[in-house]
């Protein structure tokens, strides 16, 4: 008879984090819980030896240096940006990819608060259209706009607390 250990508090905590991610950028405009608030249990899913990150805090860093990750020194290096506020940077920085390959294109996790100026998605994994409310202006979403092309892009959770609202870079946005 094969016994199989029952899994640990880690391994449920990386996948319930997967899980909501993955049904995040599947249905962009979908607001997500993961199992514990902050870029912890993301940084814990998304990061490990084969890939770089970045962060804007000293605990951030911490964390990814203590996965094995790289820890990248510009955004442009990063596989995965952990920013605690997205309008203290260039977004322009961000790695977009390319045409031969977009899925070098970055992954941004930011803090923005799931309240404030509305948008309206568009595109794969949207019924019609969605609507929601993330605290950003409409800068952001222009130089976005403007960096997106599909398929070159960057992937966004936006995480207020323990809620996770996945943009994929196929999503269009227009702020209302």
């Amino acid at each position: 008879m094969l016994t199989v250990a029952p899994p640990e508090a880690r391994e449920l905590r990386t996948n319930s984090t997967f899980e909501a991610l993955m049904w995040a950028l599947s249905r962009p405009g979908d607001v997500r819980t993961l199992p514990q608030p902050g870029f912890g249990a993301i940084a814990e899913t998304l990061i490990d030896l084969e890939c770089s990150a970045y962060a804007d805090t000293p605990d951030m860093r911490a964390h990814i240096v203590a996965s094995g990750a790289v820890l990248a020194e510009t955004i442009g290096a990063a596989d995965h940006v952990f920013l605690s506020s997205p309008k203290s940077v260039d977004l322009a920085e961000i790695s977009c990819g390319s045409a031969l390959y977009p899925d070098d294109g970055a992954t941004l996790v930011a803090v923005a608060a799931h309240s404030g100026p509305r948008v309206r998605l568009t595109g794969p994994g949207i019924k019609d259209m969605a609507e929601v409310s993330i605290n950003l202006t409409p800068g952001f979403w222009a130089m976005r706009d403007m960096l997106c092309l599909y398929p070159e892009g960057f992937d966004i959770f936006f995480i207020d607390g323990d809620k996770v609202i996945g943009i994929p870079r196929s999503t269009k946005v227009e702020v209302l």
